[in-house]
């Protein structure tokens, strides 16, 4: 039933494209408003809201690397997913800068992109159901987002630094899911300064520190290598 409320905004100019996209979203119980360009996708997002963007990038009169810019400038959360032509590592790069979340070239596999958008569109869940918490419990500790400490149960306060709460939080939002080195570069440093792998290892550490009984065998904090880190719920 939760499914039926998600709703999707489908940005392409190619009628039977669209039609079949719309059918097939559809069926697997999505509400998708469909229009063909780029300045009535504008229009229809500032209107309502959706859980998940498909956009089109060449597009009349506004291509979608312009809708994607200018929809970011007001909105961070929303994924959107890029449906392209171009088949470069210029345009990934491109629809990457510009804030989309992943890319599909044309031709695709219509199950592939009913698969990237149930991936996305329940990343979007987690982070909506998060924003909505402004506390997490782990173990005998919870965290408080919004004030940037870490209460125990015995009353104890432990104040965190905006990147350590930024980090907790990114982790516990893809929690039980591997998150890359990228992600946490993307989220919580903003690309404006790159830090070494050894200190985000440091994040880590701390964190071990704060809330693993064990640090050397922990069980919530875990460095994957070669891919980057994860958080396990084990409740």
């Amino acid at each position: 039933m939760q499914q039926q409320k998600l709703r999707i905004l489908l940005v392409e100019d190619e009628d039977h494209l669209l039609d079949a996209i719309k059918l097939n979203l559809e069926l697997e119980g999505y509400k998708v408003h469909a229009v063909k360009d780029g300045k009535t996708a504008l229009k229809v997002f500032k209107e309502e809201r959706f859980n998940l963007i498909i956009l089109d990038v060449m597009l009349p009169e506004m291509d979608g690397f312009q809708v994607c810019e200018t929809i970011r400038l007001e909105n961070t959360e929303v994924p959107i997913l890029f449906l392209t032509a171009k088949n470069t590592s210029e345009d990934r790069v491109m629809g990457l800068k510009k804030g989309a979340d992943d890319y599909l070239v044309k031709p695709f596999n219509l199950e592939e992109l009913i698969l990237r958008v149930g991936i996305l569109v329940k990343r979007s869940m987690k982070a909506d159901d998060l924003k909505e918490l402004n506390s997490y419990k782990i173990g005998d500790k919870t965290i408080y987002f919004n004030s940037f400490e870490l209460k125990q149960d015995d009353g104890v306060i432990v104040p965190l630094t905006k990147k350590e709460t930024m980090l907790l939080k990114l982790l516990i939002e893809r929690k039980n899911e591997a998150v890359s080195r990228e992600q946490i570069l993307e989220t919580v440093w903003n690309y404006d300064v790159y830090p070494s792998t050894r200190t985000i290892d440091n994040f880590i550490l701390t964190f071990r520190k704060y809330f693993e009984p064990d640090q050397k065998n922990p069980v919530y904090f875990h460095s994957i290598r070669g891919v980057g880190y994860k958080f396990t719920d084990i409740h």
